[in-house]
């Protein structure tokens, strides 16, 4: 994604006139999908479906292609097709569409660049500025291709720094009676993947291919792909198995990545990427959970204290937050935890903002979606929490009692 004007720059936003992105490779609606958010102001080209009349008297529908501004209600972002669906109300009344009318802003990937003009509600707080930061950015590691697999099954993926992409799935029936039968079917199965992994990831971008399963059904895979290059002469596939990793994980199916993620050979390929960095992190916060030594809390009012204490500060404070949170909030409840990441900030500690469409962001939201890493231990966190539950519970009973029913 890159600003559709030179002059413009993220330090000289002006909030008048909005900002104007460019849409230059599917990733970028990844990044458009956390940069608008319900409230916000988005001018885009669309197709609308009209009705004219004819000179006869009869009508005619046609679709249009039109520029509008509306006032965003809703997004949904469909990862596989790299495609967001912006809905609102128009706020700019033209040719075809009244001011009030209800519409969708289809946003996508073509080849020629298509642009938007984006204007923020409560204005371009530190977390809005840090996510069109990572959007213009213009240091992407290429994505790695992974396929987690195990008999019969197989996931291909594509891991970029932003999310996991679950690019095709393939299922088949192995045999289990005779020995030929089921050398058949495999042998099928890995043409299959071998066939949808070439057509569905783009290898002429040098990428890492990671293969991961139970048993030696991945080493097994390397081995056939390493026998087909080699049959047909193929110079292209030969360089691909002869990078390919392969490690273990437990299961073929999509969550089985994160043990992958974490096997020595993936790190050492990985080090210092935005993916490994956040996978580490929340397998230091998950040790410290384990421990219960007061130096890992989640859920967000205990993080709240903790941020209030100063403890999730210069270091080794680290604050862990779904982007999520910032996406479709209202624009109270955005302020309050655009005000927690200030302070961790201004405390010297490191915020980190998890997309759920990674391994370690769907972890996170098994935590509430937040959590933090103390500098200190601070204990009893929770406990005016579990507290007002208690005297919630006491004043149901007491209700409940005064009305003449037993709870049990």
């Amino acid at each position: 994604m890159r600003f559709a004007s030179k002059k413009q720059t993220v330090e000289a936003i002006d909030e008048q006139a909005g900002i104007t992105l460019l849409i230059v490779e599917p990733e970028d609606m990844w990044h458009a999908n956390n940069l608008i958010a319900a409230g916000d102001v988005v001018h885009a080209p669309t197709l609308r479906k009209v009705t004219t009349a004819t000179s006869t008297g009869s009508t005619v529908n046609k679709s249009v292609r039109i520029n509008l501004s509306i006032k965003v209600k809703s997004t949904f972002f469909d990862p596989l097709a790299s495609e967001l669906k912006v809905s609102g109300t128009v706020v700019e009344e033209n040719d075809y569409v009244s001011v009030g009318q209800y519409h969708t802003i289809t946003l996508k990937y073509e080849k020629a660049d298509i642009k938007f003009t984006i204007w923020k509600s409560a204005g371009w707080d530190s977390v809005a500025l840090q996510s069109l930061k990572e959007a213009l950015s213009e240091d992407k590691p290429e994505a790695i291709a992974a396929v987690v697999m195990q008999e019969g099954l197989a996931n291909i993926c594509l891991i970029t720094e932003n999310r996991t992409i679950i690019k095709q799935r393939i299922e088949s029936s192995i045999p289990r009676r005779q020995a030929k039968d089921t050398s058949g079917a495999i042998s099928s199965f890995f043409e299959r993947v071998l066939s949808n992994l070439r057509n569905t990831i783009d290898f002429s971008i040098p990428r890492t291919l990671l293969l991961a399963s139970p048993g030696f059904t991945a080493q097994d895979f390397r081995t056939y792909m390493q026998s087909e290059a080699t049959r047909a002469g193929d110079k292209a596939l030969q360089r691909i198995v002869k990078e390919a990793l392969v490690v273990h994980s437990s299961t073929g199916h999509v969550h089985s990545l994160n043990e992958a993620l974490k096997s020595p050979e993936v790190q050492k390929k990985m080090h210092g990427t935005k993916v490994a960095t956040e996978a580490n992190l929340m397998d230091k916060f998950h040790d410290l959970v384990r421990k219960d030594d007061g130096r890992a809390w989640y859920g967000t009012k205990p993080v709240e204290k903790a941020i209030a204490e100063g403890a999730v500060g210069r270091g080794g404070g680290v604050l862990l937050v779904n982007n999520a949170f910032f996406r479709s909030m209202d624009v109270a409840t955005r302020r309050k935890y655009v005000g927690l990441v200030d302070k961790v900030k201004e405390d010297g500690g490191e915020v980190r903002l998890l997309s759920s469409d990674h391994p370690s962001g769907k972890r996170l939201e098994g935590f509430g979606g937040i959590a933090a890493i103390l500098t200190y231990p601070l204990f009893d966190l929770d406990e005016e929490v579990e507290q007002e539950g208690e005297n919630d519970a006491a004043g149901a009973d007491a209700d409940n009692a005064a009305k003449g029913t037993m709870v049990i």
